[in-house]
């Protein structure tokens, strides 16, 4: 199992500078509002040989009322109870604050290694604003400046003093990403967390509570794959705040990243307009797609309710239409482990690979009896063989005299018939036309 490390602190010291240093990347949100950062944030790091997870919290506050204060609590507590090092940041520019000596507290109770690290520690002449965190009781305290790295070496040298000999591994990087997208509270993250049977995700019935993407390896019942929560894609003239700006970016940035998208529609807000931009963003990036129908529990149903919504959705995702559609209900538990099958059986068939021969034999005869119309100034098109692409998503080459001649339509009738003869449910084709 790998090492984990979780940064803990108080709102606005700088957490989340550091764990973009430490996993090399901009994935968390840094913006100098107090409490950004809302759910746990994973990445990965190494130093000297040794990989290890980091795990990125919201600003621990005691004694407050806000919900996502409270929320945040149970975060860190979560964080520290995965972690196996505890990265303690306070701000040496501030001093000790009455939050830093309540986050001492609770992770003098964790009997977990404690790594306190002092932060802005921008200049030499600074380091003297640490020698009052020693009070804290939690042992030796690093001062560094997460901004522009300095004093993060040292600590990191005896981090990885309490790892277990272990090397890096790329065991996960090639895991199956499932991109669970939609619009903010259609139950993203309550449908993650019942399938890993915690609350891994802050879940309140406010709109846009994940901020960042968020993921997690689900290993269980014959599947492995890293499970992506991301934050709720708004219309872009409700994009108010940076934050909501970052957050957008971000699950762009993780449909991009991804190979399977769980598109998830709300039942009682029905196929909305936002809905069709996000299937339509995940098909342009040629990922596997599923349609999720949650929250189907709170529709009054008659004969043949869902086949009429499933016509209607079809009717607005077109032309793309051979996609798996499947009506949960995460509170009543019903069909969540039938969306992870779908979207497992997509991610294998995005992957597959037809022999050329095989191609050839049912396509070329297919084309013989229907061949494109013709061309400009009245010329022949001739196909004179096809070929699926080496690619990561399926690409079919088809080689012939006029390739700029092929009308749109017959690309299409191309693409339905090798839909019809294999199966390509829920992954997009992209055909191209060359020169032979």
């Amino acid at each position: 199992m790998n090492n984990t490390i979780a940064i803990v602190g108080r709102p606005n010291v700088g957490k989340s500078t550091l764990f973009n240093r430490l996993i090399e990347s901009k994935e968390a949100i840094v913006e100098s509002v107090s409490g950004v950062t809302r759910d746990r944030i994973y990445g990965k790091s190494d130093w000297n040989g040794y990989e290890f997870s980091v795990i990125d919290t919201g600003g621990y506050v005691h004694g407050s009322d806000d919900t996502f204060e409270d929320e945040i609590r149970k975060q860190v507590l979560f964080a520290i109870d995965e972690s196996d090092a505890i990265i303690f940041v306070v701000d040496s520019q501030e001093g000790i604050n009455p939050l830093d000596e309540d986050v001492a507290i609770l992770l003098r109770r964790s009997k977990k290694k404690i790594f306190t690290v002092a932060n802005k520690v921008d200049t030499p002449d600074k380091t003297l604003n640490i020698a009052e965190f020693y009070s804290l009781g939690l042992g030796e305290v690093f001062p560094i400046s997460a901004v522009n790295g300095s004093g993060t070496g040292d600590m990191l040298d005896e981090i990885v003093k309490v790892f277990p000999n272990k090397t890096i591994s790329d065991d996960e990087t090639d895991l199956p990403r499932i991109a669970f997208v939609g619009r903010p509270n259609v139950g993203k993250s309550s449908i993650i967390n019942t399938l890993l049977g915690d609350k891994r995700n802050i879940v309140t019935d406010i709109a846009g509570t994940t901020r960042d993407s968020i993921y997690t390896r689900y290993n269980a019942f014959g599947h492995d794959f890293m499970l992506v929560d991301t934050a709720g894609l708004r219309k872009k003239g409700k994009v108010y705040e940076n934050i909501e700006f970052y957050s957008t970016l971000r699950t762009i940035r993780s449909i991009e990243n991804s190979d399977v998208c769980v598109v998830m529609i709300d039942a009682q807000t029905g196929i909305e307009k936002q809905d069709v931009n996000i299937f339509h963003l995940a098909h342009k990036n040629n990922k596997g797609i599923v349609v999720v129908v949650n929250k189907w529990d709170l529709i009054e149903k008659e004969t043949n309710t869902h086949l009429k919504f499933e016509k209607e959705l079809k009717e607005k995702i077109a032309p793309f239409t051979d996609v798996p559609i499947v009506f949960t209900s995460v509170k009543e538990k019903q069909r969540i482990y039938k969306t992870l099958e779908l979207a497992a059986d997509v991610y294998k068939r995005r992957s597959q690979q037809i022999p050329t021969s095989k191609l050839n034999d049912l396509l070329l005869p297919i084309i013989e009896n229907t061949p494109p119309p013709m061309g400009s100034r009245g010329r022949y098109i001739r196909i004179k063989y096809v070929m699926q692409l080496k690619t990561q998503t399926p690409m079919f080459a088809f080689f012939c005299n006029l390739p700029d001649d092929v009308k749109d339509s017959y690309r299409r009738f191309l693409e339905n018939q090798i839909r019809v003869n294999y199966n390509f449910t829920g992954v997009p084709i992209k055909i191209y036309f060359r020169d032979k």
